[in-house]
């Protein structure tokens, strides 16, 4: 058993070491110590028992929604490393000081010499034979992120992009190399081999991985031994995919206790296939930082709009540490080398939609994770990304619900922690034409004056009773309500 004293995931953690009790499991042991018997406690341990994890810990390491940049929108599964490091550099100059940190490396990293498919197949085969370690562990394919030469991974990688004060995400795919499988690879400090963990399972768009056997000897060694190798990268958010729909609990248990073994604190996210069932909140909640509530998430309104019901039904699992996750943030430039049809272009949404998705992910706290190219950002789109009243919602209110939603109207609410003042969202979801969309003061508990903010474009106003305002199709409003 280790402890690392100064990250949190260790097998026990004390506030004093005067006190510390333990729980195992066939009793609890309440010790006390002092410093000289350190040795001795561990020693103990040991010998009779393993020391349970503190209870959800993990969510200390994602008090608000992450925000950051992810390669998916603009380079699917062929991002290169001069690709991730020029975006990293435009996040650090432009969007650091505004809370933007994460450098997601999205899909198929591992793929050799991939130009602009979608879901690049191997065959049965193994062709192209995937890089990885005599562990079966998938390494960066060295023809697109050259600096991973020597089986040396991500770590040069993600020493940049902390020298840059930002945070190191990758992508993953569930479970474990099929060619490992057949290769019949050794897991790592165990006598275990790669086709004695594997259930056979597999994703329906990639056909590259098996899931594990969780009950298997072995199958928990090796997420283990996977998160041992991207702690040593300097990762600091996984993105596991293929893992929520359908729900693999045991898998993501695993890959849960991993992360908590291995001495970094890494953020991790679950993207579902298709969405995270809803009859398993409290267990993703319990489990994962964030995780995806839809598919696949486009620059098209029909999507924008399906995710106002989404939201609202996930709306009692917004808080501290888990976060439903509407996706990515569709601007600016998009699919430079896929991932849907390969051919380059703008967002499709117009600017009262990019609007209206900003106000929405603010909102109801979504993680705001930007999928366009930056390194061709425009000033429309840095203006978005750049609204400290706006991202203020997003980082820091509470008790986020939709007010109501009827004919084409939708309002939310949020408070504003430590102080009476209400933050209102108005959405006119109609095809055509502006609409006046409000509520009442006394709808949330406001009486009757109060000065009104807009936070988009800073204007103040008094109101008397009521806040109501005219919204254009498709567009949004957003403000902060002071009592008088």
């Amino acid at each position: 058993m280790s402890a690392t004293m100064d990250r949190h995931p260790a097998p026990f953690r004390a506030k004093r070491l005067s006190q510390l009790t333990i729980h195992s499991e066939h009793k609890i042991l309440s010790m006390k110590f002092n410093s000289l018997c350190m040795a001795c406690f561990v020693a103990a341990i040991t010998l009779h028992g393993t020391v349970s994890a503190p209870a959800q810990d993990h969510l200390d390491w994602a008090q608000t929604p992450p925000m950051g940049w992810n390669s998916f929108d603009c380079f699917g599964a062929a991002v290169n490393e001069d690709e991730i490091r020029g975006n990293a550099e435009i996040m650090a100059a432009h969007l650091k000081d505004f809370g933007w940190q994460y450098v997601v490396v999205d899909y198929c990293w591992f793929y050799p010499h991939v130009a602009a498919l979608n879901n690049p197949p191997q065959t049965e085969d193994f062709k192209p034979s995937l890089p990885m370690d005599t562990y079966g562990r998938l390494l960066p394919a060295v023809d697109r992120f050259p600096s991973a030469t020597g089986d040396t991974g991500f770590k040069a990688l993600g020493d940049h992009i902390h020298s840059l004060g930002l945070k190191f995400g990758i992508h993953v795919m569930r479970g474990i190399p099929r060619e490992a499988v057949a290769r019949k690879m050794p897991i790592k400090g165990t006598q275990y081999t790669a086709d004695q963990v594997t259930d056979q399972s597999t994703c329906s768009w990639l056909n590259t991985m098996y899931g594990l056997d969780m009950d298997q000897p072995g199958a928990q060694a090796y997420y283990d031994s996977l998160l041992e190798l991207y702690a040593s990268w300097g990762v600091d958010y996984i993105k596991v995919d293929d893992i929520a729909s359908p729900y693999c609990d045991k898998e993501i248990e695993g890959y849960r206790k991993a992360i908590d073994r291995c001495g970094r604190q890494i953020v991790l996210s679950l993207s579902p296939g298709n969405e995270t069932p809803t009859e398993m909140a409290e267990h993703v909640k319990a489990n994962a930082n964030l995780w995806r509530i839809s598919s696949d998430f486009w620059d098209n309104w029909e999507s924008l709009e399906a995710q106002f019901e989404k939201l609202h039904t996930w709306e009692n699992f917004i808080g501290a540490g888990h976060w439903p996750d509407a996706d990515m943030i569709p601007f600016g430039v998009l699919n430079r080398r896929g991932p849907q049809d390969g051919l380059e272009r703008v967002s499709r949404l117009t600017a009262a939609e990019q609007r209206t998705l900003m106000t929405l992910w603010c909102i109801a706290r979504s993680p705001l994770m930007y999928g366009g190219d930056l390194m061709r950002m425009r000033p429309s789109e840095l203006k978005l990304l750049t609204n400290r009243d706006v991202l203020a919602v997003n980082q820091h209110s509470t008790n986020n619900r939709q007010l109501y939603r009827s004919s084409g109207q939708v309002v939310w609410v949020a408070d504003v922690p430590d102080s009476n003042d209400k933050y209102i969202a108005l959405f006119n979801t109609r095809d055509h034409g502006e609409s006046t969309v409000g509520m009442r003061l006394a709808d949330i508990k406001v009486k009757d004056n109060a000065t009104m903010r807009d936070l988009w474009n800073g204007q103040e106003m008094p109101l008397v009773n009521a806040l109501y305002a005219t919204i254009e199709a498709h567009g949004a409003g957003l403000y902060r309500i002071h009592p008088e």
